[in-house]
């Protein structure tokens, strides 16, 4: 019996250590073809801007410190670097995009792993005039636990629901916003929950992950369509 035990043992261990060395090569398959993938979208962005007369740059430096203190940017900072950095005109307003990285300081702590950077892929629309400081963020358990700052809600489930609105000025929001952008979010687009910040004559969305030619024209529509949404008196009256 001991004999039969030992040998079922033994193929268990087997079965396993096979098991495991076949995950590893999976795992290590995979990212070795979403590497190639998001390198082959790269290579595309600086044709898609020539294509179009865009200006494209692989890497600028210091040219995105003016956003430093808004989301999702350090509250603070310089010679701050931007990747794949693109400028142009889209649908008659001028606009820029970029990847920024930052290091994750928990990511790599291990002498000789390597650390991973934090991508946010940014995409930036000028606005017909200046306006209040907004944020429409989504919910995350961090933001509850960490940013205490004053939030506003419209009264609409569904948007309170997957929004949350940080802003100095509740009555722009109301007249400019809940009538026109909020109904836009919630039934137009309702896959498209990006967050969305204004800041002075500048609309704001992002999200985590590398720069795709895809998200390019997705989230710069995105952006002019809530724009196209807000009143044109409402610049004049901020």
């Amino acid at each position: 019996m001991e004999h039969w035990a030992g040998i079922l043992m033994l193929v268990l261990l087997f079965t396993f250590i096979v098991g495991m060395f076949a995950l590893v090569l999976t795992v290590s398959a995979r990212g070795r073809k979403r590497d190639a993938l998001v390198e082959e979208e790269y290579a595309q962005l600086p044709r898609i801007a020539a294509d179009r007369g865009w200006t494209y740059e692989g890497r600028v430096q210091g040219r995105i410190d003016q956003y430093c203190g808004v989301r999702p940017f350090p509250s603070r900072g310089s010679s701050l670097r931007a990747w794949h950095y693109t400028t142009g005109e889209f649908r008659g307003r001028s606009f820029t995009y970029f990847e920024y990285r930052s290091m994750n300081v928990a990511s790599g702590a291990d002498a000789g792993e390597r650390k991973q950077p934090t991508i946010e892929s940014v995409f930036i629309v000028t606005a017909p005039g200046s306006g209040p400081f907004v944020q429409m963020l989504r919910p995350r358990i961090l933001d509850t636990l960490f940013d205490r700052r004053a939030t506003m809600r419209l009264g609409v489930p569904e948007f309170d629901q997957d929004f949350r609105v940080v802003t100095d000025d509740e009555e722009f929001v109301r007249d400019a916003l809940s009538h026109t952008v909020v109904p836009y979010l919630l039934t137009e687009a309702p896959s498209e929950k990006s967050p969305l910040q204004l800041c002075g004559n500048e609309l704001f969305t992002w999200y985590r992950g590398t720069l795709s030619p895809r998200a390019v024209d997705e989230k710069l529509n995105y952006l002019c369509d809530v724009l196209d949404r807000v009143p044109a008196e409402s610049w004049t009256t901020v």
